[in-house]
């Protein structure tokens, strides 16, 4: 897109070497950097990319840093962000009232007071993070009480790679990239932290330091330390001392602040090694604003912006496309003033004047909304885009693929053709059309949004649509809530609307093995935990194919009727088997991908298409992925691997669509 913007970069080894480097004049400097790492992304607010455009406009050069800055031999060479201890930013440690220490002195009494199981707010390149030791579980659950985060896994930093164990090639790889995300690994390669970090689960995230102050940090407690996003429950975090001061009050004993401001936020990015490549889960620090080349040239620029969930927008000119940093939930009203914000300034720094705006195609979205005054605002055109399209094209995007392809789109919701809700589709599509296949059959969702947060519910609504003696269910599984009402709001329709969604058959089926809790405090808790225990069943280990398929699989089944899965076939096999939790939710998982593979197999062969493309969260299981590509091995079969298959890619493919529209 024509600009010298990059992302921000981890620490490089040679100005890690001059951190701790006794008899260098940036020993222990907090802020050192180069042309190779550093701030980039987070410290603009406008084109060209030059010191006065930065938040470094505050700070002059002195003698010895314009000197390197100006000579072209030199590592820092127009490293806008170069400083000093002489002339650049500074750190401190306060509390509620004063500064307790500057300096060194303020790593140093901040490691201390962490060692303490004191919790405190950092401020870094692209926002602040809240640190408590991890390994330290009252310290913890005071954390969680504060945040009111009762069991949402927590990131945790370790100073080093020493500190993890059995790294595959690629984690460490992901792990020590300029970028620096968070890396899903698994838990027994992670030691020395409290069980509290990510309780029922099989992985924890884990990342290195990326900043200098975090390697000092790090380096002085000598320990894992759990770093989530430091920001009241349901706002996005905060970038500024002063808010820092005060909406962090009650949740922050002390305060590690610097005076760069950050101008850009940018969130820690989340990845996981699949066994299938990279997939990243969230795209932000590291990552953006690199470019995707597409494969067609767009003759006329477009802004997509995304979904209201997981939020991010796309810029889309000639053959390049630029998507946003992941900006959150649309529900809040400070995280809308982000998008604005960041809407903004994309389009100031890449001077861009969009001839058309892609949207969702769900009227009642923020974004759909706001995309609609952009196009009065701008007087052009705007394009509505199904969600489930969006995400298909999504994956067709990034790996270039032209023509059409079998799609299976997996979610927990989106809109369909004709107000229908959708979330678990088999789509027959291309860059500009598509056609509805089949897929998961609509179940009732009781409550509308609520069913979403209340998994019981969805469980109710599938035993009543699928299994004859469902009363007895209920009473058997002992909800303690007053289910007849809502089962006579099903009969009658009321606030139930049919949805044909796989995160509500996740959420069903982890109430069913009593794995999921009446009321859910975290989006895919329930089915977080259904797939770590399917993945500790002993069938999780085991090659499986026709010739020795144990009894629990072959019984467990959602063979197709028609083009849709059969859940009643499902629903009644699944209650009366006998089996472990483990072994019960691995026979779900199985059933699930099998009915899917069998579905699009049907449609491929039908349609002639030798590719399948997998997109949608639901599909960031890399259990049921792997189930799913290995049953569709003689295919090829797409997931995204730079982008999100939830609804943080969904943007890119909006664009791509819309703009295929548009040249029709």
């Amino acid at each position: 897109m024509d600009t010298q913007i990059v992302p921000d970069a981890a620490t490089c080894p040679d100005c890690l070497r001059e951190l701790f480097d006794r008899n260098n004049r940036r020993y222990h400097y907090p802020f050192i950097n180069c042309t190779h790492c550093g701030p980039r992304f987070t410290i603009i607010k406008a084109i060209p990319y030059d010191r006065p455009n930065t938040s470094m406009a505050a700070f002059p050069f002195c003698p010895q840093c314009k000197n390197e800055y100006q000579n072209p031999a030199d590592r820092r060479f127009h490293a806008q962000p170069n400083a000093c201890a002489d002339c650049g930013p500074h750190i401190w440690l306060s509390d509620q009232t004063q500064v307790l220490s500057q300096y060194d002195e303020a790593i140093e009494q901040a490691a201390q007071l962490l060692k303490d199981g004191k919790i405190i707010a950092i401020k870094g390149i692209g926002g602040f993070h809240l640190a408590v030791d991890a390994g330290n579980e009252h310290a913890v659950h005071t954390l969680r009480q504060r945040k009111h985060r009762p069991s949402k896994p927590l990131a945790i930093m370790v100073p080093n790679l020493e500190f993890l164990t059995a790294l595959s090639e690629a984690e460490i790889r992901l792990l020590s990239s300029p970028a620096a995300p968070i890396v899903l690994l698994a838990k027994d390669k992670v030691p020395h932290v409290t069980e509290a970090i990510a309780p029922r689960l099989n992985e924890i995230g884990v990342m290195l330091p990326s900043n200098p102050l975090q390697h000092l940090l790090l380096h002085a407690v000598n320990r894992p330390l759990v770093m989530t996003s430091a920001n009241p429950s349901g706002e996005p975090p905060v970038l500024k001392n002063e808010d820092a001061q005060s909406k962090l009050a009650g949740l922050a004993d002390n305060f590690l602040f610097h005076n760069r401001d950050i101008l850009q936020r940018a969130d820690d990015s989340l990845v996981r090694a699949a066994f299938d490549g990279t997939e990243t889960l969230r795209r932000a620090r590291g990552y953006v604003p690199d470019e995707t080349a597409l494969a067609q040239a767009i003759e006329k620029p477009i802004l997509a912006l995304g979904a209201d969930l997981k939020n991010t927008f796309c810029l889309a000119r000639s053959q390049r496309a630029v998507v946003s940093q992941h900006i959150g939930d649309t529900n809040n009203e400070l995280v809308k003033k982000q998008l604005i914000d960041n809407l903004a300034l994309f389009r100031q720094i890449y001077q861009f004047a969009p001839q058309a705006i892609a949207v969702d195609c769900h009227a009642g979205y923020f974004t759909h909304q706001s995309g609609l005054a952009l196009a009065d605002e701008f007087q052009v055109p705007y394009v509505e885009v199904l969600h489930h399209h969006a995400h298909i094209v999504s994956v067709m995007a990034e790996h270039n693929l032209q023509g059409q392809v079998i799609g299976l789109a997996l979610d927990g919701i989106g809109m369909g053709e004709n107000q229908q809700l959708w979330g678990g589709e088999c789509l027959l599509a291309d860059d500009k059309t598509c056609y509805h296949l089949g897929g998961l059959p609509a179940v009732a969702l009781p409550g509308g949004d609520r069913a979403a947060v209340e998994p019981w519910r969805n469980f109710l609504a599938h035993l009543q649509q699928f299994v004859p003696d469902w009363q007895n269910w209920m009473t058997r599984r002992g909800i303690n809530t007053d289910w007849p009402l809502l089962a006579k709001a099903i009969e009658r329709k009321l606030n139930c609307p049919p949805i044909s969604s796989a995160g509500r058959l996740f959420d069903a089926v982890a109430f069913a093995l009593t794995l999921a809790p009446h009321k859910l405090s975290w989006e895919g808790e329930a089915a977080c935990i259904l797939e770590a225990q399917a993945a500790r069943s002993s069938f999780a280990r085991q090659q499986l194919d026709s010739t020795n398929l144990p009894e629990l699989l072959r019984n467990i089944r959602m063979p197709l009727k028609g083009n849709r899965l059969d859940l009643a076939v499902f629903w009644q096999a699944f209650l009366t088997a006998e089996g472990t939790p483990e072994a019960l939710a691995f026979a779900f998982h199985y059933a699930l991908a099998q009915g899917l593979a069998e579905l699009a197999r049907n449609m491929a062969q039908q349609y002639q298409c030798e590719r399948i493309v997998l997109s949608g969260g639901v599909w960031h299981n890399q259990l049921l992925r792997r189930l799913c590509k290995q049953a569709l091995a003689d295919f090829q079969v797409f997931s995204a691997h730079a982008y999100p298959m939830g609804d943080g890619g969904l943007s890119l493919g909006q664009a791509v669509i819309a703009a295929a529209k548009l040249q029709a």
